[in-house]
């Protein structure tokens, strides 16, 4: 099943009235499979830059969607996305929560004994640059996160930054120099102790 038919398929509560209007369901389904469409991929990274296990992304972003699907009626069109990094926040909230209790060993070694070719060599050194990045982002608070990761990596202008997260543009701004300031604090360390390892 798709991420849109699992979400449409999703029983909604939206009273009687609802049930008896077909075509007011058809205008909703088609908005979702828009909705999904267009900012799958948004929730996904969001998800991931937010903290969520790549394990555990696609069953994050699920619930998401599924959300969506209950409480669209009450969206306003173009308030979507703004909807979802909200969703997508909490849930991934949850999901690091979950993660903490479990604590589960960390990213799995691959298990390379004899040389590797230079695409395993670019394995390795993304996989070394991906979990850097995490432990930097990890490092910071939910709302320095949050807004790093909208407009650092996602690209987002300051302006919409602000309108995804419901904050005056100003707190945008000193939000992101602090977040800048304790991610490349993180970075530089991180380099340094790695650094020291090597002949």
């Amino acid at each position: 099943m798709s991420m849109f038919e699992a979400a449409a398929a999703h029983p909604t509560t939206v009273g009687a009235e609802r049930a008896a209007a077909p075509v007011s369901v058809a205008v909703d389904q088609v908005r979702l499979r828009a909705v999904v469409s267009a900012h799958h991929g948004f929730v996904w990274r969001s998800l991931r830059r937010l903290g969520v296990r790549e394990a555990d992304v696609d069953d994050a972003a699920q619930k998401v969607f599924m959300t969506l699907s209950r409480k669209l009626v009450d969206v306003s069109v173009g308030g979507e996305k703004a909807f979802l990094f909200a969703i997508a926040t909490r849930i991934a909230a949850n999901e690091r929560r979950s993660a903490m209790r479990k604590r589960e060993a960390p990213i799995e070694d691959m298990g390379v004994d004899g040389p590797a070719d230079d695409s395993m060599h670019r394995e390795l050194e993304r996989r070394d640059a991906r979990a850097m990045l995490d432990m930097a982002l990890d490092s910071l608070t939910p709302e320095l996160r949050e807004v790093f990761v909208l407009f650092e990596l996602e690209e987002l202008t300051g302006a919409e930054v602000a309108e995804v997260v419901g904050i005056p543009s100003g707190t945008v701004a000193s939000r992101l120099r602090r977040a800048r300031e304790e991610v490349t604090l993180v970075l530089k360390r991180l380099q340094s102790s790695s650094g020291e390892g090597a002949p």
